[in-house]
């Protein structure tokens, strides 16, 4: 058979992304789409193929039990807190009441009388012309006459002053600070919680336990082969078009596994529901990967569910891969007690019914 490998997107038409050019034209809002490869070319080759496997032909011999007393534990340690109330006291505080400072007084400055003797014209010396001389022979009266360099005395004149003897000055004198107390309540003992401890209760029980497991004599028949003509692939299709498909099956759908308490191994029945529930998704939707989520309830450890639930998922992976279907389109996811579908989280109370609610496997188409 040739195959065509798909995409599947769910598509939101009001949504633009700048990666996906190449989306379908004129889709409908609501609705998903697959793009899905041209048919490839195929070529004939022979091959041996086991049309029956090799298998055991078994003998069981059943398990042996006996009956044990086992101590188990039916209420937890517990404990209840005693709160003592804190002890107080007094305590005396002493403090400035009035801090120390000082007072000044001032002294004012004192002056004398003195005199200062001041230079109000300096000396000088000036060229003076002298009168003409009586037995002067020439007519003009200047002819006669002589000059003399005449020199004048300085003048000076005493100014009363006042001199500065001593100046102002100030007297400093302290005034003492002034203390005070006051008395406070003060914490003597801090107040404590005192926890006391409630023991366990335990009680005896009995139950059968295995002795010897049981034993299996094995028989090997050989496997059957048969020599088929196969298509091989010779030219490799391309991506052209796009093919609208069931938008429920990209949410997570319910696939209703009665696991056995602590089991992450398949019963009859979960085997016949994944034949006619996932079986016909896969053979519908060629090529596209599909993701199996396994889920727990919050009771017992984090860890173990963890644990658990990848467990499971994986057990259902490998069936898948039994019957087939490519390992590479296969996803299994454990999600432990980390994705509760109700309130029943650690340390709430809830029935049975609620707890089942969050044990559940899903799977749903993922690109």
């Amino acid at each position: 058979m040739k195959l065509k490998l798909c995409i599947s997107l769910f598509f939101i038409s009001t949504a633009s992304l700048t990666y996906a050019q190449d989306l379908p034209a004129n889709p409908e809002p609501g609705k998903c789409y697959v793009r899905c490869t041209t048919p490839a070319v195929y070529v004939n080759e022979t091959v041996q193929v086991m049309t029956k496997p090799a298998y055991k032909k078994l003998k069981t011999i059943p398990a042996q039990y006996e009956t044990v007393t086992e101590r188990v534990l039916v209420k937890e340690e517990g404990k209840k807190l005693i709160v003592i109330p804190e002890k107080w006291g007094t305590e005396t505080v002493t403090y400035v009441k009035k801090q120390g400072a000082s007072t000044l007084s001032v002294n004012p400055a004192t002056f004398s009388n003195d005199a200062e003797t001041i230079e109000i014209k300096p000396a000088f010396a000036q060229w003076e012309l002298g009168s003409p001389a009586p037995d002067c022979a020439s007519s003009n009266p200047d002819d006669c006459r002589y000059w003399c360099y005449k020199g004048y005395p300085a003048e000076y004149t005493t100014v009363p002053v006042v001199r500065l003897a001593n100046d102002a000055s100030t007297n400093k004198s302290p005034i003492e600070a002034k203390d005070a107390s006051y008395t406070k309540k003060v914490v003597i003992e801090a107040a404590r919680v005192e926890e006391v401890r409630i023991p366990a209760v335990y009680e005896t029980i009995t139950k059968t336990v295995m002795v010897k497991d049981a034993q299996v004599v094995e028989e090997l028949v050989a496997a059957e082969y048969k020599t088929v003509s196969k298509e091989v692939l010779k030219d490799k299709g391309g991506l052209t078009s796009w093919r609208e498909v069931e938008c429920a099956l990209v949410e997570y759908q319910a696939l209703p596994i009665n696991w056995n308490l602590g089991s992450a191994t398949l019963t009859a029945a979960a085997k016949s529901l994944i034949d006619t529930r996932l079986m016909p998704v896969l053979a519908q939707n060629p090529g596209v990967k599909l993701e199996i989520a396994s889920h727990t309830d919050a009771r017992g450890t984090s860890a173990s569910n963890q644990d658990l639930s990848e467990r499971r998922a994986q057990a259902v992976v490998v069936y898948l891969q039994s019957n087939g279907i490519n390992s590479s389109l296969l996803v299994a996811n454990g999600y432990g007690e980390n994705r509760l579908k109700n309130r029943c989280a650690d340390g709430v109370s809830c029935t049975e019914r609620e707890h089942a609610v969050n044990r559940r496997t899903e799977f749903r188409l993922i690109n």
